[in-house]
């Protein structure tokens, strides 16, 4: 099961070769092509935030981006349950001060998958804690 954060699925409907590395496109053809893809809900909710703040821009308004996306991949949704919500609780915000970073570190813990993500504080906090499987984004 391949998680993926909100930029590396944003890059991955872009079809963004610059900023995917070649082994993460390789991850996600072989996700892909297993029905393994995954992004969870907090991705939705973030990538609607950050048009309404202007942080980010997209082709379409953010509802319709998000629905003809997933309608056209082979992505699924995670779930978000209880049990992500109180292991995201437990995570240090010294360690990961973005709750949505926390929770979608939760979400693969639960999931037993791996996160796919560029995200510095995410990959530091895998590294450190060896408590969740990650793979670079960028490589």
């Amino acid at each position: 099961m391949l998680l993926l954060d909100t930029h590396a699925w944003i890059w991955a409907v872009a079809g963004d070769a610059q900023r995917l590395g070649r082994r993460a496109r390789q991850a996600l053809a072989r996700a892909d092509a297993d029905g393994a893809l995954r992004i969870s809900p907090a991705s939705l909710f973030e990538i609607v935030a950050l048009c309404t703040l202007g942080r980010l821009r997209l082709s379409q308004p953010p509802d319709q981006w998000i629905r003809e996306s997933i309608d056209a991949s082979g992505v699924r949704l995670a779930e978000l349950t209880a049990a992500v919500a109180i292991d995201a609780g437990y995570i240090p915000r010294a360690a990961l001060p973005d709750p949505l970073d926390r929770l979608l570190v939760s979400t693969a813990r639960q999931m037993d998958a791996t996160l796919l993500t560029a995200d510095a504080a995410i990959l530091s906090y895998a590294r450190q804690t060896r408590t969740v499987r990650v793979r670079d984004a960028a490589r």
